[in-house]
């Protein structure tokens, strides 16, 4: 009898863990089910921009041109995001970054073509008198502050000044630059940003806030980024958030409504991952 018992509480326990194996995963709610979807959709997305981003910083050989990785990253992402707003050209896909974590010895600018995936130009570029002497550690978007301002811009117009051909700036990005028309901080070119200059005192000269360029390098730089493409300044010294750095929005971009050619270029990415 106990046997009999015994046997009947095991094939009961047994039915109960089948049943309830059976209506697990067949019984998730949709809330559920969607948010699993949301995810790996949002995962897929993910992998697919970083090496899509990976793709272009190899193509043009970025790493070897002394350009961080994660800097690039986020500049491309602003890009996108800017570009989905409507406030850079549909017809250039030209990204300029500035980096102010190395030092103004360093070659810290670049212009780079992200449809050819091809680095345009790598030089020199001055920070603000006030943001410090070889390194800039200091920002601000006041007038007068003689210092620089980090952030997305979009070029603007050109006009002669008293630097000469000179390339008006927009910032993007409430209270950390968007004084930069009001601050006349524009793209200029000036003597002090030289190999001359560096011998003679360790560092480039200084500007009051504009990221100043190599005059005999000026026009290029104007001609290849005026028409609103982006520029973006970049500092881990000072506290910096954007609305422009939503990565998930910008990977969307990047494959359905991003630059020329960008079906050709994810559908290139996919086979080189052998997907």
């Amino acid at each position: 009898m106990r046997r009999y018992i015994l046997g009947i509480a095991g094939l009961i326990l047994v039915s109960f863990a089948l049943t309830f194996i059976s209506w697990t995963p067949n019984n998730l709610s949709t809330s559920a089910q969607t948010e699993n979807t949301k995810h790996n959709i949002n995962l897929s997305e993910d992998t697919l921009y970083n090496s899509y981003l990976q793709k272009i910083y190899d193509s043009a050989h970025l790493a070897q041109s002394g350009l961080n990785i994660n800097v690039f990253e986020k500049a491309v992402t602003g890009f996108y995001n800017l570009k989905n707003s409507g406030k850079v050209s549909s017809e250039k896909s030209v990204l300029t970054i500035a980096d102010m974590d190395m030092n103004s010895t360093q070659k810290r600018l670049w212009i780079v073509d992200l449809d050819k995936k091809e680095l345009l130009l790598n030089t020199w570029v001055a920070h603000g008198q006030r943001s410090g002497a070889d390194k800039a550690v200091k920002f601000s978007n006041t007038n007068d502050s003689f210092q620089s301002s980090i952030g997305f811009y979009v070029t603007g117009e050109t006009y002669n000044g008293q630097h000469g051909r000179s390339l008006r700036l927009d910032g993007m990005d409430d209270g950390f630059n968007d004084n930069a028309r009001k601050r006349s901080i524009v793209v200029h070119g000036a003597n002090y940003v030289s190999q001359g200059t560096i011998n003679a005192l360790g560092r480039l000269g200084r500007s009051q806030g504009c990221p100043a360029v190599a005059p005999e390098l000026a026009n290029k730089v104007i001609n290849t980024i005026g028409g609103k493409t982006v520029l973006f300044i970049n500092s881990s010294a000072q506290d910096y958030t954007s609305k422009y750095l939503d990565e998930h929005l910008a990977a969307t971009l990047a494959q359905s409504t991003g630059a020329e050619n960008t079906d050709q270029q994810i559908a290139e990415t996919i086979d080189s991952l052998d997907l």
